[in-house]
């Protein structure tokens, strides 16, 4: 495949030196589109664990970028932004990274009926009026 034009994936803020994807997404996935054991919801906070630091040098492209991105607390969904690949991929990459000891998952609190508790809806509304 031939890139045709400029760096980076054509994405609004994507930086220009990680090049047009020649991979096909679902080939980062092995074609899985479920996690491995439960599914993750999208607003789960992901780290690095230190054997993720550890394993850093060995790693390639979309895992090493995740494990080196989530060194501090992110969601899913930021990892997927931030690898440019969709929330279902992300979901996946992250899945297996954890299984491998690499990542750690913090799933979100919830109350009896399954949805975030007014404690985590203010934390996020606080957030979201102070990137405003």
């Amino acid at each position: 495949m031939i890139p045709s034009g400029g760096g980076g994936h054509g994405r609004p803020g994507e930086p220009d030196h990680l090049g047009p994807r020649i991979v096909p997404v679902y080939a980062l996935t092995r074609g899985r589109t479920r996690s491995v054991g439960e599914d993750l919801p999208w607003e789960a906070l992901v780290t690095t664990t230190g054997a993720g630091i550890a394993a850093l040098s060995r790693l390639r492209f979309e895992q090493a970028r995740i494990v080196d991105f989530c060194r501090h607390p992110v969601s899913i969904a930021e990892v997927a932004s931030a690898v440019g690949v969709p929330v279902g991929v992300a979901r996946v990459l992250v899945s297996d990274l954890k299984s491998e000891g690499l990542l750690v998952i913090h799933l979100p609190t919830t109350g009896v009926n399954g949805r975030p508790g007014p404690e985590v809806l203010q934390r996020l509304l606080a957030g979201l009026r102070a990137r405003a």
